[in-house]
């Protein structure tokens, strides 16, 4: 894989911090979910042609902590929602807890490299709640008031006030006011994205914070930001080193608003500098609102799904989704890095759509519409050519590319999914097709 490709698989690497809002236990512990679907009996005369119209069943209700929510819950009738059932029906799946799964691999992999060069210091939280507050996915911390992430362009929210988490960490600031100082954190992300081979709306994030008290830097003889800042440095080091083994690395400066300084970690492999984790010292304001006052913290973002294309050589992001045995049978727990038999040979089918775009329009939107009509069957949405005319209007021309990593599409399967994305492009985006 390029670097420039890599290079723009930004939400696996984006580097942003939160915390989880709501489902809170009488204890303050975080609680868990898991995942229940309701399903119907297929009459005999709907067998035919199954395999063609097949769509995955949309989940009934996602339990937390014993306590059922339902669909309706999340995917609601409110003017500010924006969550398709698509979306939906990945909560609960949680590839990161599954041993045999690259993403479980690697998240097991940075675990073992914490137990052992921190002696269990770090604890572990990785089936949190993905549904949280506007409050704790952005202000708690310090995203700015007029930043893109909170457009209804870029997140999925319930409703005005709470969203699903679109940063790995969506728990930091409820953890330090719980009194947890040395903790990794990972879970499934939700964002609003493009469509290609390294983008998809759900991905998965691991966060590390650390928090210093005087006694551990006064020794030093070292400024607490100096020190924290240090210390950080040699942990990433370490841990790339673990996950790649001897490669080169260097450090790039760069900006976060939650972090100062923040840095950015890019490794030498396979020929190519390859961003792999963002990081910092944390921000004194994050820790003066959760009662530390006399602390300093650093903290690190990093994707799993931009790890895991690398070391295991997997091409395609929509892969880490598959249930096909040729995908799941080539994994096996602790084998970190083995390289990925690419099993697809079906060909993809290319359909082209132009029309002419309002103020309103955004590609987000138009990849939202075409995940939503035919799933995981979409593989790339790309703008070929856009023209504005004499009288101001502007023209854009997008090739759909669609392809089912398993089988090969019918026509009369693309067909109809090319008409439907072109009807609801009128209907809902409301654009005139040309």
């Amino acid at each position: 894989m390029s670097a420039t490709a890599m290079s723009k698989l930004v939400h696996s690497s984006s580097f942003i911090l939160a915390r989880q809002a709501a489902f809170v236990n009488r204890n303050g512990l975080l609680k868990t979910f898991a995942l229940s679907f309701s399903t119907s009996a297929i009459p005999l005369s709907d067998i035919k042609s199954r395999r063609q119209k097949w769509r995955q069943p949309v989940a009934s209700a996602v339990e937390i902590g014993g306590v059922k929510i339902a669909r309706e819950d999340v995917v609601k009738d409110d003017p500010t929602n924006n969550v398709p059932d698509s979306i939906f029906t990945k909560l609960g799946m949680q590839l990161h807890m599954r041993d045999q799964h690259p993403l479980g691999i690697i998240k097991n992999a940075i675990y073992d490299y914490f137990d052992t060069n921190y002696d269990n210091k770090f604890e572990k939280f990785d089936n949190l709640c993905p549904l949280v507050s506007t409050k704790a996915n952005f202000d708690d911390v310090l995203v700015p008031a007029d930043h893109v992430s909170r457009s209804y362009n870029d997140t999925y929210y319930i409703d005005s006030q709470t969203v699903l988490r679109c940063h790995t960490s969506a728990h930091q600031a409820e953890l330090l006011r719980n009194g947890h100082t040395h903790f990794l954190v990972t879970g499934d992300v939700y964002r609003r994205d493009s469509i290609d081979a390294t983008h998809y709306p759900v991905f998965h994030q691991m966060e590390g914070v650390r928090v210093f008290s005087p006694a551990d830097w006064e020794a030093s003889g070292l400024d607490p930001t100096t020190y924290a800042a240090e210390d950080l440095k040699k942990c990433l080091e370490g841990l790339a080193k673990h996950l790649f083994g001897s490669v080169e690395m260097r450090w790039i400066d760069t900006y976060f608003p939650f972090t100062n300084p923040s840095f950015e970690l890019e490794i030498y492999f396979q020929d190519e500098w390859l961003e792999v984790l963002g990081c910092g010292v944390t921000e004194q304001e994050i820790l003066k609102r959760s009662g530390k006052t006399d602390n300093v913290a650093w903290a690190f973002g990093l994707g799993l799904e931009r790890l895991a294309m690398v070391l295991f050589g997997i091409p395609d992001i929509r892969l880490f989704w598959s249930s096909d045995e040729r995908f799941t049978s080539q994994f096996s727990k602790g084998q970190l890095g083995i390289k990925f038999k690419p099993f697809s040979k079906y060909p993809p089918c290319y359909k082209d759509i132009s029309f002419w775009i309002n103020e309103s329009f955004t590609e987000n939107n138009l990849c939202e519409l075409v995940r939503g009509i035919a799933g995981d069957l979409a593989e790339e949405v790309k703008l070929i050519d856009n023209f504005t005319n004499k009288k101001g209007m502007t023209s854009h021309c997008y090739r759909i590319a669609y392809r089912s990593m398993e089988r090969s599409l019918t026509d009369e399967e693309i067909n109809e999914l090319q008409w439907k994305v072109r009807d609801q492009i009128q209907s809902k985006l409301k654009v005139d097709v040309r």
